[in-house]
């Protein structure tokens, strides 16, 4: 089959989930373009560019892949809160050359190719690309469960504003899509007008993760920290002050020693030994190490972007379930009291069950077998804008 794969580029978690789809895809004999912008693009065509064969030059059968860098949107944060104002005017602001940059690729690129299924993992050029030719599409993303799905009241409570504008933010980005698959270490039920249509799976797991070898909560020796911020001054000394703790710190593109802290820069090797062998995770509220830390039985302290309501919701459901706690900043009294309650954490998080992406796979089998049938297809044909 030939599918169109659109990958939102802000962040890199849609990146590593699609490429563990994009994986199974290949190994099905699909030919697949991808269409990715901003860091992802790097990312994914380095996994599969010089591993795979291109699309014009597969044999029927044979899974094949091309890595077609767009242009997308970008966020903007201000002293690591998410900038809602400013992101929207940086992205106006950009549309015409954007529009313009990306003609080449839907031309020369998409529409001569004649896809006949659309994958969006949150990206609005495939899913547009979609509506406009009449296409089945498939969304599998992690936010549509804001939108999808009965949230409890206590968790809107968290942040009121930010729910209802990120739920309507949701809601007005893939819209009408033929099924939704997502990922979730949380499972709240899917809202009745929408369950014939929506598939809740585990967290999507890349193979280096799948692959780690936990160890005991108990025999860890360190807490591994993921920070993005290179602006925080005060993490450093405020992990100096647990003494009796040692903390393995990524994302300051920092080599170096500092006390009980040891500064890394990203390894995927170094970085999934330390998560599998840790004693519990400090992070903000991330999906994707969320997922990864939940679903390796890893307690999590996190503290969500500020003004980012998925973060929160991510945090609220982690302290609910009992897998760890959700705190505003990072300060030495919480710390202690995570430190303190590890155990009785990594108890609660022990009971996560993960079936290595199986739910994931069986989804995509069925929903490409529907796509596939004759009757499904006129439908949707019919449907076209």
């Amino acid at each position: 089959m030939r599918i169109l794969y659109g990958v939102v580029g802000e962040g890199m978690g849609h990146a590593t989930r699609s490429k563990t789809s994009l994986e199974w895809l290949l190994a099905q004999g699909h030919h697949v373009k991808v269409v990715v912008s901003n860091r992802a693009y790097g990312f994914l065509d380095k996994a599969f560019t010089s591993s795979f064969p291109r699309t014009d030059q597969a044999q029927e059968g044979q899974g094949a892949i091309d890595v077609i860098e767009i242009t997308g949107l970008v966020m903007r944060y201000v002293e690591g809160a998410f900038d809602e104002v400013g992101s929207v005017l940086k992205n106006v602001l950009r549309v015409p050359g954007m529009i313009a940059e990306n003609v080449g690729a839907y031309y020369e690129d998409v529409v001569r190719w004649r896809p006949q299924a659309v994958i969006s993992d949150f990206d609005s050029f495939a899913y547009l690309f979609a509506k406009a030719h009449g296409l089945p599409i498939l969304s599998i993303d992690n936010q549509q469960i804001i939108q999808r799905c009965e949230i409890p009241e206590a968790a809107k409570d968290a942040d009121r504003g930010g729910f209802r504008a990120t739920k309507a933010f949701v809601k007005a980005k893939l819209p009408g899509c033929d099924r939704y698959v997502i990922t979730s270490f949380f499972y709240p039920p899917i809202r009745e007008k929408y369950e014939d249509k929506t598939i809740l799976v585990p967290p999507i797991l890349r193979k280096a993760i799948l692959d780690a070898k936990p160890t005991p909560v108990a025999e860890g020796k360190h807490y591994i920290v993921y920070q993005t911020s290179t602006s925080d001054t005060s993490l450093i000394p405020t992990l100096n002050s647990v003494s009796d703790q040692k903390f393995v710190v990524y994302g300051l593109n920092r080599d170096e020693q500092i006390g009980n802290c040891t500064l890394k820069p990203f390894s995927e090797v170094g970085f999934v030994n330390d998560l599998a062998t840790s004693r519990g995770v400090l992070s903000n509220g991330g999906y994707s190490l969320l997922g990864e830390a939940v679903s390796l039985h890893r307690p999590v302290f996190t503290v969500p972007v500020r003004n980012q309501y998925e973060q929160i919701l991510n945090a609220w459901y982690l302290r609910e379930l009992g897998y760890g706690m959700f705190e505003e900043h990072i300060a030495e009294g919480p710390l202690r009291t995570f430190v303190a309650r590890t155990a009785e954490f990594a108890e609660r998080v022990s009971t996560f069950h993960h079936d290595s992406n199986q739910r994931l796979f069986t989804a995509l089998r069925e929903t490409l077998e529907l796509f596939e049938t004759e009757a499904f297809a006129h439908d949707v044909r019919r449907r076209k804008p």
